[in-house]
């Protein structure tokens, strides 16, 4: 049996210990590596080609973090029973793992590398999310694949006002912020996270802690190499330099970059701009070169002209931006663009909203659903139905661009996840009944679509009439820095976020921060740098949140008259039974008279019933209806009866939904009745009092006639109860009731000879009531 050649074990606080061990499994992958905490253990394996692809000018970095169910002892709930294509929580897991990572290899470092990273065995109580990145570093550290750092990645949570590291899953249900932060030895290189309106202070001080543990986690991914024998790394092939070519076309485009940077142009015209410096330096290559009509100069030298020109357009820009302290569409740094916004769009969905900013536009709607509706999410260690979930669209006519239609990529699944995690904060607890989905369609971009998408899903939210208390508004922030120069941009372009040092997303109500999403491209990222970044976003969201309550300030008190109707209750766990009926049948009988949907669940030791319905009076009804089934009869109360049927003595009435009882021809009304023929019918509804209930029998006493006045002058008879019965303490009295007369004499007893044996039958049941 083979033994694990190399481990390395450290602590991560409370006793909780990691280890990192090498050498056993995945031999002929360039490194691989297992992780361990408590039962949880992942296996991270990195492998690189020797070679670029010919041709290729760009690095093909793939991420790919998976889930085996049997790691959790669980079999697939597919079709197939196996694993298919990545959970959108497997995709979140790998680009937090990839944003960490890419920063790390050389920019001239073009050959393929795929990490691929597998949980192994799950753990109840411990996240693998946290150590995902661990495992791929580590992996990589092993390898002789060309990295520039060792770098690693922790959550920071602060729970009961203490921050912790990596805690359980019960802790971070507690949890007051959540950010998973990854670091090198001396610079913070990805947040991602959410927090329940945070202070800027508190980012800081989770990102201060978080780095302390990251440390550790560096100092022994250095000492398990050591260990493993690793001294240098791998040489790779450099892509084609030409220093000539180089200094021609900076010559050639520098002052018409300088002018298309100070332009002022809208994306369009500026990408247009740029392309024909492009084909004017190709046409001026080629006459240079004497080359034929019609011939082109070598696709290689293209190549390179592309990549020196946007070289060129990197310094030029943020050489103006950090001197002039201008931007390229004309801003100030701290400028936030034309805002224009509006509810209410559609008249369709329960809400919708249309917010643009700049060149970037967000259409997102919100639509309002039953329990039914509630998004299965499931991972090897934990099933879950969420009531609040977002999707985000990014179609490509949005960038002008021509594109296949496909799934949702990764880009957009991380977007949508950091805006409902923003979101999420303000939604309504688990006693809200609906279940929210909201939409954004993302039609226009330049720049933070995703900051679009938290800011009109909280103003479609507030137009559903979901009780959100707060507006959550979003910016994202960018960086340049040069030489101890640094400038901090607020509301970013795109070819800022491409140009720039930092992409820094920041979401929040008027109170604090609630999401965040950060990536750095570049080392030495000062906290006091971080500060003044995250001061700055408080301004520019502050100056967005100031245009969305000006555009609708609360949410609306009621949902629009087409959103279903909604009406929560709760009832004795004993009275579930009944109101579900046998097989269901009483449950859907009133969804199928009423045209409502009814869920009914067990929390708490008790019913939670809720019913769901477009019709605000079929609502009303259902509601009446469940209501009555639980009721409790009380004896002097009112109640709108129906006749269900018609008896020579009375009418039996259903004063309660599955309750009757007799209303005896004599309560029917003060004058004495022979029949109720034109009095009352089947189906007719009647007023009446729940005057006592037999104590043998437990059947119900009604009366119609003590809730009519009585008519003046007319005595109650003395010698009848007010049920019209006969009392006892009332018959007459003799002293002595034996007939002393012969037998012979005494009359017989003889039946009425008009009275039917039905009559007579009738007549005792009419004394049993």
């Amino acid at each position: 049996m083979l033994s694990q050649k190399f481990s390395k074990t450290f602590d991560i606080g409370d006793g909780r210990e990691i280890t990192i061990e090498t050498g056993r499994l995945a031999r002929q992958a360039d490194g691989a590596v297992t992780v361990r905490c408590g039962n949880s253990i992942l296996l991270a394996t990195v492998v690189a080609t020797q070679e670029p692809k010919e041709g290729q000018d760009f690095f093909p970095l793939s991420v790919d973090y998976m889930e085996k169910m049997a790691s959790a002892g669980r079999i697939p709930g597919s079709f197939f029973k196996r694993e298919g294509r990545l959970s959108e929580s497997e995709i979140l897991i790998s680009r937090l793992i990839d944003r960490a990572l890419r920063p790390l290899f050389p920019e001239d470092y073009l050959c393929e590398v795929q990490v691929i990273v597998t949980l192994i065995s799950s753990d109840e109580q411990i996240l693998p999310d946290a150590m995902a990145c661990l495992a791929a570093s580590a992996a990589l550290s092993v390898s002789d694949i060309p990295i520039k750092e060792v770098i690693s990645e922790v959550r920071v949570c602060r729970i009961d006002g203490e921050y912790k590291i990596n805690p359980t899953r019960a802790d971070i249900e507690r949890a007051e912020l959540d950010f998973i932060i990854a670091a090198t030895q001396d610079n913070i290189m990805m947040v991602e996270g959410e927090a329940k309106e945070c202070s800027e202070d508190d980012l800081v001080k989770a990102l201060e802690v978080a780095h302390e543990a990251i440390r550790i986690q560096i100092k022994a991914q250095h000492e398990l190499r050591d260990m493993v024998g690793v001294t240098g790394k791998r040489d790779y092939p450099k892509p084609a330099t030409n220093e000539v070519l180089q200094k021609r076309v900076y010559e050639f485009a520098t002052e018409r970059m300088e002018q298309l940077s100070k332009g002022n142009l809208p994306k369009a015209e500026r990408k247009e701009t740029y392309k024909g410096i492009y084909n004017d330096l190709i046409a001026v290559l080629s006459k240079e070169e004497n080359l034929p009509e019609g011939e082109e100069v070598a696709s290689d030298v293209k190549k390179l002209v592309k990549k020196y020109l946007g070289d060129l357009q990197y310094d030029v820009v943020r050489d103006m931006i950090l001197n002039d302290r201008v931007r390229l569409d004309g801003r100030g740094l701290e400028d936030v663009r034309p805002l224009d916004m509006e509810v209410d769009v559609l008249p369709t969905p329960h809400g919708a909203a249309l917010f643009t900013r700049g060149e970037t536009q967000s259409l997102t709607t919100v639509t309002l659903g039953t329990p039914l509706d509630e998004l299965l999410v499931e991972t090897a260690g934990k099933s879950f139905d969420s009531k609040f979930y977002l999707h985000y669209n990014f179609p490509p006519f949005s960038t002008g661009e021509v594109k296949f239609l496909r799934g949702a990529s990764r880009r957009e699944i991380g977007h949508g996840k950091l805006a409902e995690r923003s979101l999420k904060q303000m939604m309504p607890g688990g006693d809200y009944a609906y279940t929210v989905r909201v939409v954004s369609d993302v039609l226009e971009s330049n720049g933070s679509s995703s900051m679009a998408t938290v800011c009109a899903g909280s103003l479609a939210l507030m137009d559903a009439g979901v009780p959100v208390p707060k507006h959550v508004g979003g910016v994202a922030m960018g960086l340049i820095t040069k030489e101890g120069k640094y400038a901090v941009l607020t509301d970013i372009l795109g070819d800022e976020d491409h140009l720039g040092d930092m992409d820094f997303k920041v979401t929040g109500t008027r109170d604090g921060i609630c999401g965040i999403q950060m990536d750095i491209k570049v080392d030495g990222l000062s906290m006091e740098i971080m500060r003044n970044a995250l001061e700055q976003a408080r301004r520019g969201r502050m100056h967005i949140l100031d245009a969305m309550y000006n555009c609708i300030s609360e949410a609306r008190s009621e949902v629009k008259p087409h959103a279903p109707r909604m009406v929560k209750m709760f009832i004795d766990r004993e009275f579930i039974g009944a109101v579900i009926g046998p097989g269901g049948k009483v449950i859907q009988e009133i969804q199928r008279e009423t045209g409502t949907t009814i869920n009914i669940e067990e929390k708490n030791n008790q019913g939670e019933v809720s019913i769901f319905g477009t019709d605000k009076e079929k609502v009303e009804k259902a509601h009446n209806w469940v209501k009555g089934i639980v009721a409790v009869p009380v004896e002097g109360d009112e109640y709108e009866a129906t006749v269900k049927s018609i008896m020579p003595y009375g009418a039996f009435v259903e004063f309660l939904p599955g309750k009757q009882g007799l209303l005896h021809i004599s309560e029917v009304s003060w004058k004495r009745l022979e029949t109720l023929e034109g009095v009352l019918n089947e189906g007719d509804k009647v007023k009446v009092k729940l005057t006592g209930t037999d104590p043998k029998t437990g059947k119900f006493k009604l009366s119609r006639k003590v809730l009519l006045p009585k008519p003046e002058g007319m005595q109650e008879r003395s010698d009848r109860s007010e049920g019209g019965e006969r009392r006892r303490d009332d018959r007459p009295r003799f002293e002595n009731r034996r007939d002393e007369r012969p037998q012979g004499e005494r009359p017989k007893l003889q039946r009425n000879p008009g009275a039917s044996d039905d009559a007579t039958k009738q007549n005792s049941e009419a004394e049993n009531q």
